[in-house]
Parts: structure tokens; C-alpha cells; sequence
């Protein structure tokens, strides 16, 4: 199924910007009955979950089974974009920027990287 993706390599860039944008646009939304910097399971679960996919479909996107070199590349831009995304999050109402929340999505980024560098150990 990877190789797929590795192989149709517009169809890998289009997931990976279509969750880029549902993430800007969740850190969009404002949550008035929360409290800021709210810290629940859901919380969790969606940070986590969000930058692993997001993090997962850039790796094939720029790697494409082959250039075992950009996985740092690609891990630090999704890092970067999870920062972004914090930072965004300071000038939306009823939304705060956490540090918990960069080192969640790191954790998901991290973990698709690396599981995305077993796969491509595993093809050879």
C-alpha cells in the first residue's frame, strides 16, 4: 500500500497538504467553553494522530521509497509545522499555544518517522 503512495507521488502530496490545511483550519476554530491550554485524552489522541499521518504522508512524499537522506528534512519541516501551528494558535480566541501540545505531535512525528524508516529498511 506505501509503495503505492511512494509511486503516485501527487496523490501522496495531496494528502499531505489536505491535512495540513484541516490542521490550520481546526487550530482555527475557537473553543469558548474549553479552558485555555486544556489538556484532555482527546487532546491527546488528535495531536498525536494528526502530525504521525501528516508526518507519515510527507516522508513519502519527499522520500518516495528512495531518498533515505531527506527523512531528517522531512521530520524537521513537520516539526516546524507543529510549532507553526501552536504559534497560530495564540491569536485565535479561546486557544492557547502549549508546550505539551509541540512535544505530543512530536511524539507522532518522531514515531512516523521512524516507522517509516523501518519500511524502507525492511523493502531492501
Amino acid at each position: 500500500m506505501i509503495s503505492w503512495f511512494e509511486k503516485h507521488n501527487k496523490i501522496s502530496w495531496i494528502i499531505t497538504i489536505l491535512i495540513a490545511i484541516v490542521i490550520f483550519y481546526l487550530s482555527s476554530l475557537s473553543f469558548k467553553s474549553a479552558p485555555l491550554g486544556g489538556f484532555g485524552y482527546k487532546t491527546i489522541i488528535y495531536h498525536f494522530y494528526a502530525f504521525f499521518f501528516f508526518s507519515f504522508f510527507l516522508l513519502i512524499s519527499l522520500i518516495k521509497g528512495k531518498k533515505k537522506n531527506l527523512i531528517f528534512t522531512g521530520l524537521v519541516l513537520a516539526i516546524f509545522y507543529a510549532i507553526s501551528d501552536e504559534i497560530h494558535q495564540l491569536f485565535v480566541i479561546g486557544r492557547a499555544c502549549t508546550i505539551s501540545d509541540i512535544l505530543i505531535d512530536c511524539i507522532g512525528i518522531l514515531l512516523a518517522g521512524y516507522l517509516y524508516l523501518l519500511l524502507l529498511v525492511s523493502k531492501k
